[in-house]
C-alpha cells in the first residue's frame, strides 16, 4: 500500500492507497481543501465565514453546503438545539478563537436560536444580525468525504482517507479500526471492522483548555458538555457520521436512529458503555 501524509486545515490526515497517488491528483486534493478552508474556517479572516461574521446579509454558499447544512437542521431538530453550527461566537468568548487565545472573556453571550437568526433555503443563508458559524460538528468528516470523491472520480476503487481519526473506507478488505480509550490514548476500548463506509469518533480531550473548556458545547446552554466521554459512529458518509458522533453527547441513540441508519458506540465518564444494537465491532470493556 502506498500513504500519502500531509497537515491540512490544522490537523493530520493520511490517504491509503493500493498505488501512490499522481502527483496532479494530489495537487487537486490539496487545492480543494484550500478551497473548502476559504469557505468555512472561522480562524482565517479571509474566510467567507468570517465575512458573514460580520453583518447581517444574504449569502449564496457554494453548491456543496446544501448537505453540510442539511444535516445540521436536522440535527438540530433531532437534539431540540443542542447541535448548532451557531456556537462559533461561544466558542470565541471562550478563548477558541482565531488567535487561540484559551483565555475566557469576562462577558458571554447566549448561543442565538436557528430560526430567530438565519434562514437557510436552496443554497442561500439570510441572517439578520452577525453569526459566526462553526461547522466542526460535522465538517470534518464532510471534507473527507470530498477527498474521497476525488478519489474515485480518479477512478481509485480502493483506499483509506483519515482526516485525523475521522475515517472513510472503501475496498475488499475491511479496516480494522482501533477505539481509542478517551482517559489513556495508548488503550483501545474496543475494536470495528469498517467496511465501505465511514467511522469518525469525537471526545472532549481532543480540544480542552483551562478548566472544564473544550469544543463541544451544548448550544442551548452554552457549555461544555460533561454527560459523555466518547462516542463513534459510523454511517455510509463521513459527514453523517461525524454529525452523528457529535450528536450522541447530547441525545440518546435510539432517538437519532429513528431518524438516521448508524451504528454507535459512547462511553460514560464512569466508564459505562454502550452501542447500537447492531453494532459489529467488538468491546473490551
Amino acid at each position: 500500500m502506498a500513504e500519502l501524509r500531509f497537515e491540512a486545515i490544522g490537523t493530520s490526515w493520511q490517504i491509503d492507497t493500493r498505488n501512490p497517488l499522481a502527483t496532479q491528483l494530489v495537487d487537486a486534493i490539496r487545492e480543494r481543501i484550500e478551497l473548502y478552508d476559504a469557505t468555512w474556517s472561522r480562524f482565517r479572516a479571509d474566510s467567507f465565514v468570517s465575512r458573514v461574521a460580520e453583518t447581517a446579509g444574504t449569502w449564496r454558499f457554494p453548491a456543496d453546503a446544501a448537505p453540510l447544512f442539511d444535516l445540521y437542521r436536522q440535527l438540530y431538530d433531532t437534539t431540540d438545539g443542542a447541535v448548532t453550527p451557531l456556537v462559533g461566537r461561544r466558542l470565541e468568548e471562550l478563548g477558541y478563537d482565531r488567535d487561540y487565545s484559551l483565555r475566557p472573556a469576562t462577558h458571554l453571550t447566549s448561543v442565538p436560536a436557528w430560526d430567530d437568526v438565519m434562514h437557510w433555503d436552496d443554497g442561500i443563508l439570510t441572517t439578520t444580525q452577525p453569526v459566526v458559524l462553526d461547522v466542526g460538528a460535522a465538517g470534518k468528516g464532510y471534507l473527507v468525504d470530498i477527498v474521497a470523491g476525488l478519489l474515485r472520480d480518479a477512478g481509485i476503487d480502493e483506499y483509506v482517507v483519515d482526516g485525523s481519526g475521522d475515517l472513510v473506507h472503501r475496498g475488499d478488505q475491511p479496516l480494522r479500526v482501533g477505539l481509542e480509550h478517551p482517559f489513556d490514548p495508548k488503550l483501545a476500548i474496543g475494536v470495528y471492522d469498517l467496511a465501505n463506509g465511514a467511522l469518525c469518533a469525537s471526545a472532549p480531550g481532543r480540544r480542552a483548555w483551562g478548566t472544564g473548556l473544550h469544543h463541544i458545547l451544548d448550544g442551548l446552554s452554552g457549555e461544555p458538555t460533561t454527560t459523555v466521554a466518547a462516542t463513534w459512529a459510523s454511517a455510509t458518509t463521513g459527514l453523517l457520521a461525524d454529525g452523528l458522533a457529535t450528536a450522541l453527547f447530547f441525545t440518546t441513540g435510539e432517538r437519532l436512529a429513528s431518524r438516521f441508519d448508524f451504528e454507535y458506540v459512547r462511553m460514560f465518564p464512569d466508564s459505562r458503555v454502550e452501542h447500537s444494537r447492531h453494532f459489529t465491532g467488538e468491546l473490551f470493556t
